[in-house]
């Protein structure tokens, strides 16, 4: 991964120094300033890839810098550092705009990952550049079998589906509702060898409980009331490819105990018959819920659950790749701008700002569906007013827990967390540089 350019402010030449030192080694370059108006000279005459400043300084202060710098360079990524931290200020920089801060002292590992968690919004931007750029050959590499994105956890998935696409090892694809798991099952089956062959798709949590298992095994005539005649179930059809279980987690024990046979025994019993088909079917299974969790409350099979994880996918939500939002983004663009008849539409410095500070809830389909609005709803361009309300009321990521709105409290404790750490967990410390006594320490980390 390429290295970056990176501003640094600070009114302390020794801290500029260290800085200085510790980035060079991690193979940055680094402009340097000592005070607000000359970083702000640096910024109209060069484009460092990330700001980092104090917040207390002599004269105009760190913060006014943030916002700043959020307002004239929107993509330009921000981490505050400060030695006076307060829960107050740190809600207050992130608002203006910074990514995230660092309380002094701090380790070189932990600047480090502070840098690299900044530097996903510039990395993810210049993606993005390349894909717009008209290259066909780069719009290829940024596509693999109907996969978009080159973020760090992608690449993973990528390796594992290179290595079992030409066997058909039994795989389970765990992620969240969204992150395009049958994507990737597709991916496994028409990268390999067998790409001729079927593949059929089953969402079992799309299908009546009570019909499942006549749809995945078949019957023969008379095996139930309105079997009229003898029907191949899916996996007949699936012979000598891939059937895909999108959500196993859904399917009845009953159909979980059939399931486990087809793996064990490589062979389908069709309702009604006492006959065992032989066939040849590579399974892969997906599902958003924990089922070794499952399996400990008996409402899945355990034994189930061991064959269907041979080999285990796990896809990530959109929050944890943040860096292939500005790439998913444009290729939403072109692709319902052709569909709209749109296609010089582009999005706007400020509006990509939000997308990637919002966290996904519903991953890549509701990045998805929310381009496919933005382009009916704009006309030169998608800009902020374009994008819904509640992307633009969103809180900033590092204001994010998981996947759900972080509280004021939550906000708290994670702050307070940093400065223990900064003061080798000495609570009374903390608690002097915090303004707050040992006892309401305690009870906001409850």
């Amino acid at each position: 991964m390429s290295k970056e350019h990176i501003l640094i402010v600070d009114d302390s030449h020794d801290m500029l120094e260290v800085l200085r030192r510790q980035l060079g080694d991690l193979g940055h370059t680094t402009f340097q300033a000592s005070n607000v108006m000359d970083a702000v000279d640096i910024l109209k005459g060069s484009k460092p890839d990330l700001l980092i400043t104090d917040l207390q300084m002599p004269g105009v202060n760190g913060m006014q810098l943030v916002k700043y710098a959020s307002e004239n360079f929107p993509q330009l990524p921000v981490l505050v550092i400060t030695g006076y931290p307060s829960v107050e200020n740190a809600i207050d920089a992130v608002k203006s705009g910074a990514i995230d801060y660092l309380v002094k002292p701090f380790t070189k590992a932990e600047l480090e990952s502070a840098v690299n968690k900044s530097l996903l919004n510039t990395r993810g931007a210049k993606q993005a550049e390349v894909l717009t750029s008209g290259a066909d050959k780069n719009k290829a590499a940024l596509s693999y079998h109907g996969i978009i994105g080159q973020s760090e956890a992608l690449e993973k998935t990528k390796d594992v589906i290179e290595r079992i696409k030409d066997n058909k090892v039994t795989t389970l694809i765990n992620g969240e509702s969204g992150t395009g798991k049958e994507l990737v099952a597709r991916a496994i089956h028409y990268s390999g060898r067998f790409a001729k062959s079927p593949f059929v798709a089953v969402n079992c949590g799309g299908i009546p409980e009570n019909l499942l298992e006549s749809e995945l095994f078949g019957y023969t005539k008379g095996a139930f009331t309105g079997a009229d005649s003898t029907r191949a179930g899916f996996f007949q059809a699936a012979d000598g490819g891939t059937i895909f279980l999108d959500e196993i987690g859904n399917a009845s024990l009953q159909v979980q105990q059939r399931l486990l046979r087809v793996l064990q025994e490589k062979e389908v019993m069709m309702i009604g018959s006492t006959k065992a088909q032989k066939i040849d079917v590579r399974v892969v299974a997906a599902t958003n819920s924990d089922l070794l969790e499952m399996s400990k409350t008996g409402t899945f099979r355990e034994d189930l659950y061991y064959r269907l994880n041979v080999v285990n996918l796990e896809i990530p939500p959109l929050r944890k790749r943040k860096d292939d939002i500005p790439i998913l983004a444009s290729y939403f663009v072109g692709k319902f701008g052709r569909e709209f008849n749109k296609p010089k539409l582009h999005i706007t410095a400020k509006a990509m700002e939000v997308l990637l500070r919002y966290h996904w809830p519903g991953n890549i389909r509701e990045l998805e569906n929310t381009v496919q609005r933005c382009i009916i709803m704009a006309d030169d361009e998608i800009g902020i007013d374009q994008l819904p309300d509640h992307l633009k009321m969103a809180a900033p990521s590092s204001d994010i827990v998981d996947n759900q709105w972080a509280t004021l409290a939550e906000v708290e404790k994670k702050h307070i967390e940093k400065v223990l750490l900064s003061v080798g967990g000495n609570k009374t410390k903390a608690a002097e540089i915090l303004g707050i006594d040992r006892k309401t320490l305690r009870g906001k980390l409850l």
